[in-house]
């Protein structure tokens, strides 16, 4: 009987081992030879996100390894098939969805199609076109086009919009050149509606490429898609405003350490995390605001905590959180992305990114992690400890990078699209195509891509003497023979383009470097110093500080005299102006030291239009060269401080024959302005308010002691 007892307790315990291993209660491990190396070496997510302030683990390791584990069993054909493709197209790249004959015959060049009359367009969908159409990329005939987009707005695929433009899958499908999409690219910025908001367009984009905001990881398509920042209607065409990195930088702390203000979802998709933010809200460095208040109904729907939460927005300014905060929070909506992450950008505010799964913009050229916190939704509640425990070292470099990202790809609808274009689609292409593209399509062409990057200790000095000689004070020779005496030069190059003859042989002065003069607008050829000095009238005090910083400086123009541009919006073009201000964004050449890769190529890649103007007219090339330096480095040239003397010589030294008293030299410079950036793409030219001045550098103190005697007491 008892033997009976025990072998119906080892059937029943037999029997329910069985039952818990088919539903899943009991998980027979795997070899630990099957993990791959990333999941064998996964720490802990509390501990990576300590030892990584600056960047938020997107996913746990033990959900990433249970979602492995529920999906082993299902075959690969069947994973890809459950991600909803919203195209045909959705495993497209360059190399097998695009065709690179059509580039290569005439070159990188985009066409857009005409606009079809009744058909609605919004106002930012006219800003891309019209960006496009400024650009020197732009061509009006479709058989010169390698990139063709759409006359059609599909910025709006929200079917609730206004701007929601009908039946655009007929439409597109009966264009002529539309080929399933191939070569084409397609702008959007908000996609699905309530209640789920997917990525669906509404249509099949085919082979296209996608420009798209709130673009998930998981629909994006490396090498072929472009994520680009969803930005407002009123966010600026072209010449967009500077970032808000001016002053109280050091310390990089501000009043408040994290803000955010901005709408809560009470039910729905994006209504997790901005519901959860009032657990973190201390209402003293960390203020987290949140309205109810939106929708027509929304007071159909309130919660308890509305009232409080509507009472406790309206309390604060939000451009006066956004520019005194160190931290700016953003937060997925109902899309993945947000208004808030560009007004972060523009703000130095450095973002807090939670949004998982969102492709960040231009993903692809921007490492993200120099400038904002990646973090987890589902870790809301270690951000504030998160951010508290970042260097200030590491702040200042993520605000710093903050307003480099903002004034080099984002602070205008035409930086947009221009980056789409170039950095977006040129990077993802042959060589033939990225070598149209090289100039400007880098996001930082860096000097080492140029044969003999390493900085020498001389320099080569450039003296170009034109009609007519305009220093009386530094007579030629003399300044030849002050050169000469440097001990950073290693020799003089002087360009003769003067209607006086040479000076007879015995007014040459004995140097102990070489001299070669070269008659007429003959080119400068690089020499093996890289560091190609143009001085036109300075002095060897100026000439040694000045070269003693561009050693720091060697991908960036460093010179005294400095101009500045401006967007005129009554012109709607840029101007150009001379006054003497604290920002600049231009230093002349006449007294200026830069990298001999510039002087390569402005010789040999940029075309011979913009030289051959700036040859007839003997006017524009500091402008000219200004361009294509701050172009390459994204970075703006560094002005020295200059003796106060020489806007005082300049002037009195101009006479009816000088260029500077001629009339239309400022006219003419203001035309020059326009041209460049119509060719350029964009306005390349970057502000600064940075000034070097050579405090003690080299000065008599002898000479000094002797004047005030108690010098050593200050």
């Amino acid at each position: 009987m008892q033997a009976k007892k025990r072998y119906l307790v080892l059937f029943f315990a037999g029997v329910c081992l069985l039952l818990l291993f088919c539903f899943g209660g009991i998980h027979v491990p795997l070899s630990r030879r099957g993990l791959s190396r990333r999941h064998a070496r996964t720490p802990h997510p509390g501990a990576q996100w300590r030892r990584s302030p600056g960047a938020v683990q997107p996913y746990s390791a033990c959900e990433q390894d249970r979602n492995d584990d529920a999906n082993d069993h299902i075959s690969p054909r069947q994973k890809r098939d459950a991600i909803a493709g919203l195209f045909s197209g959705k495993h497209c790249r360059m190399e097998s969805c695009f065709d690179f004959s059509l580039c290569e015959r005439n070159g990188y060049k985009v066409y857009i199609y005409p606009h079809q009359k009744g058909e609605k367009m919004s106002e930012s969908y006219q800003n891309i076109l019209l960006s496009i159409e400024g650009s020197r990329f732009f061509t009006p005939d479709p058989d010169r086009a390698c990139l063709f987009v759409l006359g059609l707005d599909t910025l709006d695929r929200d079917q609730l919009s206004p701007h929601y433009v009908h039946n655009l899958k007929a439409k597109v499908q009966s264009l002529p050149l539309w080929n399933d999409g191939k070569n084409h690219i397609i702008f959007n910025l908000y996609s699905g509606t309530w209640p789920d908001y997917t990525e669906d367009l509404g249509f099949d984009i085919g082979l296209a490429m996608l420009a798209k905001a709130s673009i998930s990881t998981e629909k994006f398509r490396p090498r072929f898609d472009i994520s680009i920042p969803l930005f407002s209607k009123e966010h600026p065409r072209t010449g967009g405003e500077r970032g808000y990195l001016k002053h109280h930088t050091i310390p990089p702390f501000r009043k408040y350490l994290l803000v955010f203000k901005g709408k809560r979802y009470l039910t729905g998709i994006g209504s997790g995390t901005r519901n959860a933010l009032y657990h973190v809200h201390n209402a003293e460095d960390v203020v987290l605001l949140t309205t109810c208040k939106h929708g027509k109904d929304w007071q159909k729907h309130k919660d308890a905590r509305c009232d409080k939460d509507n009472a406790d927005y309206d309390k604060y300014d939000y451009r006066e959180m956004l520019y005194n905060s160190t931290f700016c929070l953003v937060p997925r909506g109902r899309r993945l992305g947000s208004f808030r992450f560009l007004e972060a950008l523009q703000a130095a505010c450095v973002p807090v990114i939670l949004s998982n799964g969102w492709e960040l913009p231009f993903s692809e050229i921007i490492d993200w992690n120099t400038a904002a916190v990646i973090g987890d939704e589902r870790l809301l509640l270690q951000v504030p400890s998160t951010v508290r425990s970042i260097h200030q070292d590491k702040i200042l470099s993520l605000r710093q990078h903050t307003q480099f990202l903002w004034e080099a790809y984002f602070n205008s609808v035409e930086k947009i699209v221009l980056t789409t274009l170039e950095n977006g689609i040129c990077t993802h292409t042959y060589f033939a195509v990225l070598v149209i593209c090289s100039l400007t399509f880098s996001p930082r062409l860096h000097l080492c891509c140029f044969p003999g990057i390493t900085i020498y200790p001389k320099f080569t000095a450039v003296i170009h003497v034109v009609t007519p000689l305009v220093s009386q004070s530094q007579p030629i020779m003399k300044l030849l023979a002050a050169l000469a005496k440097s001990q950073y030069c290693a020799q003089v190059i002087l360009v003769w383009n003067c209607d006086k003859p040479f000076p007879a042989k015995h007014r040459w002065p004995v140097t102990s470097v070489p001299v070669f003069v070269i008659e007429g607008e003959s080119q400068v050829n690089p020499h093996p110093n890289p560091a190609l000095l143009r001085c036109d009238y300075c002095s060897i005090y100026i000439v040694e500080f000045a070269f003693t910083v561009w050693r720091s400086f060697p991908d960036r123009i460093v010179g005294y005299p400095a101009r500045s541009h401006f967007w005129d919006s009554n012109k709607e073009r840029w101007g150009y102006t001379s006054k003497w201000t604290n920002d600049y964004s231009m230093v002349l050449t006449g007294a200026a030291i830069y990298h001999k890769y510039y002087h390569y190529l402005y010789t040999t890649y940029l075309p011979a239009s913009l030289k051959t103007m700036v040859n007839q007219m003997s006017n524009c090339e500091d402008i000219l060269m200004n361009f294509l330096v701050s172009s390459v480095s994204k970075m703006p040239p560094i002005k020295v401080t200059q003796k106060k003397q020489y806007k005082e010589t300049m002037m009195a030294q101009s006479s009816r024959a000088s260029r500077w008293a001629d009339p239309d030299h400022f006219a003419q410079r203001q035309t020059c302005m326009n041209k460049f950036a119509n060719w350029f793409g964009t306005m390349p030219l970057v502000h600064s308010q940075m000034r070097l001045d050579p405090v003690l550098f080299k000065d008599q103190v002898s000479i000094l002691r002797k004047k005030y005697r108690d010098i050593e007491r200050v």
